[in-house]
């Protein structure tokens, strides 16, 4: 039988599970198995860069979880620094280019093709935006880059634009190198992953922190030290509607939108958020050997039903399983999520699962909602610290619609509770039956999350149908 050829494109989280589970499953005589991956690094925790960049962890080298060599290792022959230029679908075979060594260009055919091509960082084109000193942070080599601009930098004044999960990490992590840290958020509220009155709590505390985060600014550019050339020269503040902040740094916290132009340019499905659209098995809709996996696809909402992109590591290296399992010959499916993520910004723990009430109105769902202040300890125990709950239920059924944490300690991986919940499909009068661990220094008699939903199960009486 002759050896069939796997193409993967792209090498970090979902490309390269991908990779390792078909190898696991074909031997290199049945498969072979060629990734290419454009930067520098493959495998790693794009993550854990605030947290290097805060000094907190080392990097860049402790944040890959696997080398290029131990892949190639494996009988994977893996293509560093190497960036697929077209997709020819027609003829099963892809163009890819060299970015070292000359540049070569050259095309490779394919059996089976993995697209793992992730997200990238929005950056709006406002003028001076790619001024030296401005940085998003996506990549290992982004991360990089922007020590050298902290290292090189004779001020220690930062300005983070976005206050979503990468803005307020990174505001942590520039307030622990001393730097003084402003954010610029458009919202209202920071963490527009939250509802507003969630939120609010976790601008209290950022401004308690020193960050002095600034709400409803419109960013409208970035000014230079070479004022008659406007992105001509170094950074030196960032202005908005209303005002100019001076900057010796800027870091972009915008979040990300699906890196998907190849897979356009070749005609392949998209949805409404430009994310792939594919089958329970990850293949990619009408086309039999290809598979999308990771930051570049849509997944679908196990609470309200719709598609979303959702850009996680830990969904990320779920479908490369799957999709290694079946480009491998087996059979694995990935039946969606719940969009449960968690953060902090110093010493404060933000976590959601399921569904916002924005979000639930946009499904069409009716709904009540609770919120609790309770302590993460027995109120006695030394060290319990006030942690806020808030609960979505569905009206009629007191279905579980969504939950959000925000407390100290011990609040965050609370919401993995709420998590199973919602796979589950539980209604909140179930989840008060829950047999949770306790013990005065881990919880109260009564944890946080089951007082929420004690309270949900009266409010969904309350309302009827």
């Amino acid at each position: 039988m002759a050896t069939e050829h796997l193409v993967i494109v792209g090498g970090d989280a979902a490309g390269m599970a991908a990779a390792s589970q078909a190898r696991r499953l074909r031997k290199p005589a049945d498969l072979a198995i060629t990734a290419f991956e454009r930067s520098h690094f493959t495998s790693y925790s794009a993550c854990g860069i605030p947290y290097w960049v805060g000094g907190e962890v080392d990097g860049p080298d402790a944040l890959v979880a696997r080398t290029a060599e131990e892949h190639r290792a494996r009988d994977i022959d893996l293509r560093m620094r190497c960036e697929v230029t077209e997709l020819d679908l027609d003829r099963g075979r892809v163009c890819f280019r060299e970015l070292e060594d000359g540049g070569r260009e050259a095309w490779t055919g394919f059996d089976k093709l993995v697209l793992a091509t992730g997200a990238r960082p929005r950056r709006p084109g406002l003028p001076g935006i790619d001024a030296p000193g401005v940085h998003g942070v996506q990549t290992l080599d982004d991360g990089r880059a922007l020590l050298d601009t902290l290292d090189a930098s004779p001020g220690r004044r930062a300005v983070v634009v976005g206050a979503g999960y990468i803005g307020v990490e990174m505001a942590e992590a520039l307030i622990r190198r001393g730097y003084q840290v402003t954010v610029l958020e458009q919202s209202a509220q920071p963490m527009s992953t939250l509802d507003p009155d969630m939120g609010a709590l976790v601008h209290e505390a950022m401004c308690a922190m020193g960050i002095e985060t600034v709400l409803g600014a419109t960013v409208t550019g970035v000014l230079t030290d070479e004022e008659s050339t406007p992105g001509g020269g170094r950074v030196r503040a960032v202005t908005t509607e209303d005002a100019e902040y001076p900057a010796d740094v800027v870091v972009l916290g915008l979040g990300v939108r699906p890196e998907t132009t190849l897979a356009a340019a070749a005609g392949l499905p998209l949805g409404t958020s430009g994310g792939l659209l594919t089958d329970l098995a990850m293949r990619v809709r009408g086309h039999e050997h290809i598979w999308a996996g990771g930051d570049c696809v849509e997944v679908l909402d196990l609470v309200s039903g719709q598609l979303r992109h959702i850009a996680l590591g830990t969904h990320a290296n779920k479908h490369g399983q799957v999709i290694g399992t079946n480009a491998g010959g087996g059979y694995a499916t990935f039946p969606g999520v719940v969009g449960t993520a968690v953060s902090k910004v110093c010493d404060l723990e933000i976590a959601r699962t399921g569904l916002l009430e924005r979000e639930a109105h946009a499904a069409g769902l009716r709904f009540v909602t609770v919120t609790v202040e309770a302590t993460g300890r027995a109120g006695y125990y030394p060290g319990a610290r006030p942690m806020h709950v808030k609960m979505l239920a569905e009206r009629r059924t007191g279905r579980l619609l969504g939950v959000q944490i925000v407390g100290r300690e011990g609040a965050g991986k609370r919401v993995d509770i709420a998590a199973v919940a919602l796979t589950a499909g539980m209604t909140v009068e179930r989840m008060t039956t829950l047999d949770l661990g306790y013990a005065p220094p881990f919880s109260p008699v009564w944890d946080p999350v089951l007082v929420a939903a004690r309270k949900a199960v009266g409010a969904v009486r309350e309302a009827g149908a």
